[in-house]
């Protein structure tokens, strides 16, 4: 029975399907949202036959070569922390099937993105650049002007949104998943550990912003 259960979900997929497939579905969002949207900004015409357009055009490349190395960097630090969380509390989970879980979770970062590049085409065909970057769906960014606020605010307002708070969920059923025991401390885990360092960052990142 337990081996079928896991074989049913996706944090005991094959993790390097499940990261290759992650791969290519981000790269297809990014390479719609900066065909369909980003480049058809008046910003982005005006300079792609400048210097700077350039510029733009290698960052646009190099955001896709680094799609994998993100990923895995992210991933490794995730689980890291989310393994010492379970070893600390006596869970008998391992890096590699935290290393399952986070890939399973990450997922649900792609919803955001395509809602996203549905919101530039469909409700606002026609926006600014700099639009682009300041939305984020249901973050707390939609309750502040993104051009009066201090920008060292604007990513975490962008970071902290119903989609992070899914992710937390998500973390939790897939420890779950694998150590079956009280859910409750299973969410003492991630809150002690991913959560925290979660919040930890985005206070570093607002107090070292200039």
């Amino acid at each position: 029975m337990q081996t079928n259960r896991e074989t049913k979900s996706i944090f005991a997929a094959d993790k390097r399907l499940l990261f290759v497939l992650l791969c290519l579905l981000t790269v297809f969002l990014l390479y719609v949202k900066k065909s369909f949207i980003e480049n058809e900004t008046a910003a982005f015409e005006f300079l792609q036959d400048r210097p700077e357009g350039m510029v733009l055009k290698v960052l646009s490349t190099l955001q896709f070569i680094s799609i994998p190395l993100v990923y895995l960097w992210k991933f490794t630090v995730i689980a890291f922390v989310i393994w010492v969380g379970c070893f600390m509390f006596g869970y008998r989970v391992t890096y590699a099937q935290c290393w399952g879980v986070v890939i399973g979770a990450e997922f649900i970062f792609l919803v955001p993105e395509l809602l996203k590049i549905l919101y530039f085409i469909f409700i606002v065909p026609d926006p600014r650049y700099s639009d682009i970057g300041a939305f984020y769906p249901l973050s707390l960014m939609h309750f502040f002007d993104y051009y009066s606020i201090d920008k060292k605010w604007a990513y975490p307002l962008r970071a902290l949104n119903a989609f992070e708070i899914i992710y937390w969920f998500l973390l939790v059923a897939g420890i779950h998943h694998y150590a079956r025991k009280e859910k409750r401390t299973v969410w003492f885990i991630v809150a002690a550990s991913y959560v925290l360092i979660f919040f930890m960052w985005l206070l570093f990142y607002v107090i070292v912003y200039k």
